[in-house]
């Protein structure tokens, strides 16, 4: 059994759960998120 997950939704899940709990890391969480799809996407890892 292989279990296939795409990265993208993954860290949108991650990012939105910590701004539900934490809004005042809104700043960083949007951050992080935009420097991992970025860096992935220059590597040719599709989103």
């Amino acid at each position: 059994m292989t279990l296939h997950i795409e990265l993208a939704p993954l860290i949108a899940l991650v990012a939105g759960i910590l701004i539900l709990v934490q809004p005042r890391l809104l700043n960083i969480v949007v951050a992080i998120y935009l420097i991992a799809v970025g860096v992935l996407g220059l590597l040719g890892h599709p989103l």
